[in-house]
């Protein structure tokens, strides 16, 4: 497995990424966690997926309420943070609105773009939310002898 064996995250942080998926519902929400001296810092990005739809459907099929897709100039400037300020990329976040938290082959895609993790040692984050209530939260990590994403614990503190 990967050096991830359970991910914590701090109470406030949870309820940042809750809130963030209650916000956006019925469409899915997306985001990066970052640490830093023992601060997790929540920073969001705008699901640009229904603009990729829009612009061609029939490469991006899918619209914003399965499916998302990151403002990659908000990532990069996220990216940047993490470089200047030396914040690990703890985790990747996103929503699944009206269905349950699961890592979906469209989840794993996204995070290996060429067939490995681009971010081995970021957990990424699935929050069900149903009716604006959010049911659950799990977190995945990559599992290197198994070539995939298990999930692992998660816990608030």
């Amino acid at each position: 497995m990967s050096d991830i064996k359970a991910l914590t995250l701090t109470q406030k942080a949870w309820e940042e990424i809750s809130h963030h998926a209650v916000e956006t519902f019925a469409e899915e929400c997306c985001g990066v966690i970052l640490h830093n001296g023992g601060i997790d810092a929540v920073r969001r990005c705008r699901n640009i997926q229904n603009a990729l739809h829009a612009l061609d459907a029939e490469s991006y099929p899918r619209d914003a309420t399965i499916a998302y897709a990151m403002d990659l100039k908000e990532l990069e400037s996220i990216l940047h943070e993490a470089g200047t300020t030396g914040a690990k990329i703890k985790a990747f976040y996103h929503s699944h609105p009206n269905h349950e938290a699961y890592f979906s082959q469209e989840d794993k895609a996204f995070a290996t773009p060429f067939g490995e993790p681009t971010f081995p040692e970021s957990a990424h984050i699935v929050i069900s939310i149903y009716d604006r209530a959010v049911k659950r939260i799990s977190a995945y990590a990559w599992a290197q002898e198994k070539k995939d994403f298990v999930e692992i614990p998660l816990k608030k503190i």
